[in-house]
């Protein structure tokens, strides 16, 4: 629990050393680009909202049991719209603002540790860090949208189940959510592998993160500062663990 609070906490920290080396401008951009992305996601979940439970309901065959099945499918259909969209959001804008990202995570490196070593600018490193990110937003999706489903389906069919199911999909994005955010300031020290086994020794700080990042992502203006200040809580984070790295 006090690994889960502190990922969580480091929020407070990473606004006060943004604002204190004047890295506004790492924040601003995204917030650009969080704003028109959000729009054109909002825009798409509002137009399959109405059909989504009725979708839904036609994969019940039978009569007996019929009107439970629909309200859970109902409220299924509506956990499941909300966790897509928040999902949607989160990789388009992570991809999207990235190269900004990696620059904030690296800028606020060198103001709080100026003596360390750093890495020199190199295109081939570039395009190196590039290739590796797409391959981790690959395989974060493919297994967050797999066990997503899962979990909706254990919903549907077992209706006992279904209160617990928005909990386990706010915690599944949650870590999913913080090993993107880590992963900003990982790139630049851990190969894929090795930056699967920190998020996974390290998987209460990494949820703390992104417990925060996605409850900014439901609030109506959150949703636009949650990836800088969830890039910069972690970077802070990941740089204090610097020893286990």
């Amino acid at each position: 629990m006090q690994r889960f609070l502190n990922g969580a906490t480091t929020y407070l920290r990473g606004i006060q050393l943004i604002s204190q080396y004047g890295l506004g401008i790492y924040v601003w951009i995204p917030v650009l680009l969080s704003f028109v992305l959000g729009l054109l996601v909002l825009g798409v979940a509002w137009r399959i909202s109405d059909d989504l439970g009725g979708w839904l309901i036609g994969f019940y065959p039978f009569e007996w049991g019929r009107a439970v099945f629909e309200k859970v499918a109902t409220v299924m259909g509506g956990v499941s719209l909300v966790a897509f969209t928040l999902l949607l959001f989160r990789y388009i804008i992570m991809a999207a603002a990235s190269p900004f990202m990696s620059l904030l995570s690296e800028q606020l490196e060198r103001k709080m540790f100026p003596d360390r070593p750093q890495v020199p600018f190199r295109i081939g490193k570039m395009l190196k860090d590039l290739v590796r990110g797409i391959r981790i937003a690959l395989r974060n999706i493919i297994r967050e949208v797999a066990l997503t489903i899962l979990l909706l389906i254990f919903g549907i069919f077992f209706p006992v189940l279904s209160p617990l199911i928005p909990v386990l999909i706010l915690i599944l994005q949650a870590y999913y959510a913080g090993f993107g955010n880590f992963d900003f300031t990982l790139e630049r020290r851990l190969s894929v592998r090795e930056s699967v086994h920190f998020v996974q020794r390290h998987r209460m700080l990494v949820i703390g993160n992104g417990i925060v990042f996605v409850l900014l992502l439901m609030t109506l203006v959150g949703f636009l500062f949650a990836l800088p200040l969830g890039t910069a809580a972690a970077a802070v984070v990941v740089l204090e663990q610097d020893n286990d790295i």
